[in-house]
């Protein structure tokens, strides 16, 4: 099996901006889908799936602080975090 290259075996830097557009869905906003362009969502833990034709686009307020426990942060930001079953 052979092993994926990291960005320092390229030679290359971590640049966020350098990626481009970033279609992420935003909470409080008009989100259209950029598959179909209408705006009705089904709404989970870390994504957004069109109700129409299923392109699922990742939450902007979604975060990931440890790989196995997703992290769920309320609107009222509360001081302790509500950890994921």
């Amino acid at each position: 099996m052979a092993s994926v290259p990291t960005l320092s075996d390229l030679q290359m830097t971590h640049d966020p901006a350098g990626r481009g557009y970033h279609v992420v869905y935003r909470e409080h906003e008009v989100n259209h889908c950029p598959g179909c362009g209408r705006t009705q969502w089904l709404i989970g833990r870390v994504s957004a799936e069109c109700a129409f034709c299923s392109t699922a686009l990742p939450l902007a307020e979604a975060s990931m602080r440890h790989p196995s426990r997703p992290v769920i942060h309320h609107k009222n930001n509360l001081n302790t975090p509500a950890w994921a079953a």
